[in-house]
C-alpha cells in the first residue's frame, strides 16, 4: 500500500478570457506521459475491497459500465463502430445534461480524440444525480449596441429534484423553445445551431420524456454527425451495478474513517484557499448521535427530493436512513462477509430508493475503478483535488492523474473593446476641470473675456501661493472655489465632450458585458464557428 503525501499541492485554475483559447492542464504533449504513469501506478495498486482486490473489482466494474453504455447509446444512435478492445483502456469525462457552453462541450470531443489516439475507449458520463435548478436559457437579443438578454423557457419550472427525475411538464413550451431562441438571437446570429440541435431534441422526446435525457441524447447525436466517437451512459445507472454496490457498502462499513478523511480533506482545502465558510468546497460530513452522514444522496421515486444519507451501525447490519421516511438495513455478518448487503443494495431500484453517490465519491468511483484518464473541468478539477486528498488518507493510494480542460468561444458578434480604464480616465479629466480648471484653459494675454480669463487664472494662482493660515483659511478656501467656478465656462466644451465619451463607453461596456459572456450555451453558437473552434484547439487539430 503506498504511503499518503504530508501536504497536498493545489493548483490555481483559471478559465481562459481571450476568444478561442483553451486551458489545457498538462498540455496535450504530456498527456501520453500522464496516461502511462496512471497505468504504472494502477498496476502498483494494493487494496482490499473486503476480500476482492481493487484490480478485480475494476474488471468487474469496467465490463459492467461498457455494457450499461453501450445499452443506453445505442437507444438512440448507432455504435456499432464503438467497441472496447480486449485489455483497451477506458477514458471518461462527465457533466450535467445541461445546454452548456462550448468550452464545457470542448471536452467532449477532447475526451474522444484522446480515446482514439490511445485505442480506448470514450465514455461520458451524464450526471443526472444532480438536481435541475433552471429550465430557462439566457438568450441574447437586441442590437449590437444595446443587447439585451431574455430566459427563454424549454420547459415550465417545477420541483427541484435530480435531472433523472424529470419530466418534460410542458410539452408546448418545449417544441417553441427552438424557435423562440432563434428569434431572440436572431439579430445578433443568424445561424445558430439551436435550430438543427432542437430537432433532434423534439425528435427524443418522442421517445423518452425525461427533459435531461432528451437534451443529452439530442447532443450525443449531433456529437456523432460531426465524427465524435464517445458513448454516453447516466451515472444514475453506474449507481445501479453490482461493482458500484460493492464499492458503496465498502465505503459505507468503513464510514467513520471515511469520514474522517473526507472531512480532513475538506478542512485542508479551505485552510489553503482561506474558505472561512462551511459550505465549500462541500459541506463536512456530519455526526448526529449514534447517526452519521455518509457521501451519498438517498431519495424515492414517491419524492423524488435529495436527501443526505446517514448511517447507523449496529450488530449484525447497516441501518441507511434519510432521518425522515426512508430506512433501510443492510445484513452484515461477522465474518466480514458483505455479499448479502451487496445483494440488498442493489435490489433498492426495485423498491423505489434511489441511492447516488454525491460529487467527490462520483469521480473518485470513477477515477479509480472505472477509468485509465478523467477530463475534468474547472470547478470539477478544483474540487477533486479535494477527491486526490481523500484516495491518499483512505485508500492510501497515490491518486491518478486527470486532465482539465475549459475553453472560451465568444459570440461572432463585432462589438467595441472598451476598457474600465476608459471610464476611469475620462472621471479623472472631470474631477481635473471642477478643481483644477486653470490647468485646462492655460494662460492668455487675449482682451476682452480672455483678460478675464487671465486674471481668474493669476488670482487662482496667487491664492494657492499664499500659505494657509488660522486666520485666512476660510477666506482662501471661498476664493479658490468661486474662481473655479468663474472658470467653468470656459472648460464647458470639453466637459460637455467628455460627458456625451463617457457615457457612450459606459453604453459599450454594458453591451460588451454581454456579447462577451462566455457561458452561453452551445446551441446558439453557428455550426462553423463551433467547429472552428473545436478542430482548432483539439490535440493534432481532432
Amino acid at each position: 500500500m503506498s504511503t499518503p503525501a504530508k501536504h497536498l499541492r493545489y493548483r490555481p485554475l483559471r478559465a481562459p478570457r481571450e476568444d478561442r483559447t483553451a486551458l489545457v492542464e498538462p498540455p496535450w504533449g504530456e498527456v501520453p506521459a500522464l496516461v502511462t504513469a496512471n497505468l504504472e501506478r494502477r498496476a502498483r495498486y494494493d487494496y482490499d475491497f473486503h476480500g476482492l482486490p481493487l484490480g478485480e473489482l475494476a474488471r468487474q466494474a469496467r465490463e459492467e459500465l461498457v455494457a450499461a453504455a453501450i445499452r443506453w447509446t445505442s437507444s438512440y444512435r448507432d455504435v456499432s463502430g464503438e467497441r472496447r478492445e480486449p485489455g483497451g483502456g477506458i477514458f471518461l469525462a462527465g457533466h450535467q445534461p445541461q445546454l452548456f457552453h462550448p468550452g464545457v462541450w470542448l471536452k467532449n470531443f477532447a475526451l474522444g480524440t484522446l480515446a482514439r489516439q490511445h485505442g480506448a475507449l470514450a465514455i461520458n458520463l451524464v450526471i443526472d444525480s444532480d438536481t435541475i435548478k433552471s429550465s430557462t436559457l439566457r438568450v441574447p437579443g437586441g442590437s449590437t449596441s444595446a443587447p439585451q438578454v431574455a430566459l427563454v423557457p424549454f420547459d415550465r419550472s417545477g420541483p427541484i429534484v435530480p435531472f433523472e427525475e424529470r419530466r418534460v411538464l410542458d410539452r408546448a413550451t418545449f417544441l417553441a423553445f427552438g424557435q423562440r431562441a432563434a428569434r431572440q438571437i436572431a439579430p445578433l446570429v443568424s445561424d445558430p445551431l439551436i435550430g438543427q440541435y432542437w430537432l433532434l431534441a423534439i425528435e427524443r422526446s418522442r421517445e423518452v420524456d425525461n427533459l435531461g435525457a432528451c437534451l443529452a441524447q439530442a447532443r450525443n447525436r449531433l456529437e456523432q454527425q460531426w465524427g465524435l466517437a464517445a458513448l454516453e451512459v447516466p451515472q444514475s445507472q453506474v449507481c445501479r451495478l453490482p461493482a458500484f454496490a460493492r464499492f458503496a457498502v465498502h465505503l459505507l462499513a468503513r464510514l467513520p474513517r471515511l469520514r474522517t478523511a473526507y472531512n480532513d480533506a475538506v478542512a485542508e482545502y479551505r485552510r489553503l484557499h482561506g474558505i472561512r465558510g462551511t459550505a465549500h468546497p462541500v459541506p463536512d460530513l456530519a455526526a448526529e448521535g449514534e447517526w452519521m452522514e455518509a457521501p451519498f444522496w438517498i431519495w424515492t421515486g414517491d419524492d423524488p427530493r435529495r436527501r443526505r444519507l446517514f448511517v447507523r451501525g449496529e450488530r449484525r447490519r447497516m441501518v441507511l436512513s434519510d432521518r425522515q421516511q426512508v430506512e433501510v438495513a443492510l445484513p452484515c455478518s461477522e465474518d466480514g462477509d458483505i455479499q448479502r448487503a451487496v445483494g440488498r443494495l442493489v435490489e433498492l431500484p426495485g423498491e423505489g430508493v434511489r441511492l447516488r453517490s454525491r460529487a467527490l465519491i462520483t469521480t473518485l468511483w470513477a477515477r479509480l475503478v472505472l477509468g485509465d484518464l478523467f477530463l475534468h473541468g474547472i470547478g470539477g478539477a478544483k474540487y477533486d483535488q479535494v477527491t486526490d486528498a481523500v484516495i491518499e488518507r483512505f485508500f492510501g493510494l497515490a491518486p491518478p492523474g486527470f486532465v482539465v480542460l475549459s475553453g472560451t468561444l465568444l459570440l461572432p458578434v463585432p462589438r467595441e473593446r472598451p476598457t474600465a480604464a476608459e471610464v476611469r480616465a475620462i472621471d479623472r479629466r472631470l474631477r481635473e476641470l471642477t478643481w483644477h480648471p486653470e490647468t485646462a484653459v492655460g494662460q492668455t494675454t487675449c482682451l476682452g473675456r480672455c483678460r478675464e480669463l487671465a486674471e481668474l487664472v493669476a488670482a487662482k494662482a496667487r491664492w494657492i501661493g499664499t500659505p494657509q493660515t488660522a486666520q485666512n483659511a476660510s477666506a482662501r478656501c471661498r476664493e479658490i472655489r468661486r474662481i473655479n467656478a468663474a472658470l467653468q465656462p470656459w472648460v464647458a466644451g470639453e466637459r460637455e465632450w467628455l460627458v456625451v465619451r463617457r457615457a457612450a463607453i459606459a453604453a459599450a461596456l454594458r453591451a460588451d458585458a454581454v456579447l462577451a459572456w462566455r457561458e452561453y450555451g452551445f446551441c446558439l453558437y453557428p455550426e462553423t464557428s463551433l467547429r472552428d473552434f473545436l478542430e482548432g484547439l483539439l490535440p493534432n487539430g481532432g
